[in-house]
């Protein structure tokens, strides 16, 4: 049996969903009834755990083959992530009392970086999962494509997409959700002892200029990339409504400066099989 948390997700749900076609018995691990009959109707067992209770989210890792965990992500983070620490905390004791014969968890590309930034919360999840007894692997996707989904209605009607990412030449690694279930499952069906890191991204590294020739292609009008100013990225995050926008300021200048990247080597890093176009074909049809 496998838990999967985050199973209402893009991960989750591909992880999931992949596990049960190939027969893999599947703990389906939700806050709250409202999306159980879909997963019940797919075959998986239902536990109720938030990700802030310890007790219930043992119960439903106990027994468990492998469990994923995919931490919340908080885009507004209070100074220091208190957030995430509480879940970090709660993960840790539910691992230590249900003990799991392993444990693969989603962490990020340039968790090793040493700035704090947005991603931060992802590297205090690995330092705390590292000291468990447990085997784990933290899974590092790249930047995911479905944040494209943000620019679909202006390429759409203007024939624009905003950058944070710049330069609009400068190639980011990236990857697909439905990739990263696949990897995920896959990790999960492995052995291994001790704490190991994977890496995963496309088989292309995708600039803003390449995105914006891809939305093109899809929605067959053109379309540009613009870079956003830096200088307006402050006034613009806390106009959005967020209290505290530096640690995605940060984030994004570790994409741009590099210090956001894979921590192994270029050969080491494993490639998934979807195109940024196809999953703008995905985005493209939602927002139609």
């Amino acid at each position: 049996m496998y838990a999967i948390t985050g199973i209402t997700g893009q991960v989750g749900g591909a992880l999931a969903r992949t596990l049960l076609a190939i027969g893999q018995p599947v703990r389906a691990v939700l806050r709250n009834l409202d999306k159980a009959r879909e997963w019940e109707a797919l075959g998986c067992e239902i536990a109720l755990a938030s990700m802030n209770d310890a007790s219930a989210l043992a119960a439903a890792f106990e027994g468990a083959e492998g469990v994923f965990i995919l931490p919340p992500s908080e885009f507004d983070p209070e100074p220091d992530f208190p957030e995430a620490r509480a879940v970090i905390d709660t993960v840790m004791t539910a691992i230590e009392w249900a003990k799991p014969r392993k444990v693969v968890c989603l962490s990020t590309i340039g968790a090793q970086a040493t700035q704090t930034n947005l991603l931060t919360q992802r590297t205090l999840m690995e330092q705390a999962l590292s000291k468990s007894t447990v085997p784990v692997t933290f899974l590092r996707p790249a930047w995911f494509m479905e944040n494209f989904a943000w620019d679909v209605e202006q390429a759409r009607a203007e024939g624009v997409i905003a950058s944070f990412l710049q330069p609009l030449d400068k190639p980011v690694p990236m990857i697909a959700t439905a990739d990263v279930g696949r990897v995920a499952a896959s990790l999960l069906q492995q052995d291994w002892k001790g704490h190991r890191i994977v890496e995963l991204e496309a088989s292309q590294r995708v600039s803003p200029n390449d995105a914006a020739a891809a939305f093109s292609k899809v929605l067959d009008r053109p379309v540009t990339a613009q870079i956003v100013p830096r200088d307006t990225w402050a006034e613009l995050f806390t106009a959005q409504g967020m209290k505290n926008p530096q640690p995605r300021i940060r984030m994004l200048d570790g994409f741009n400066e590099g210090w956001i990247a894979f921590e192994g080597a270029d050969d080491a890093v494993v490639k998934g099989e979807t195109s940024l176009e196809a999953v703008l074909r995905v985005l493209a049809k939602a927002a139609a």
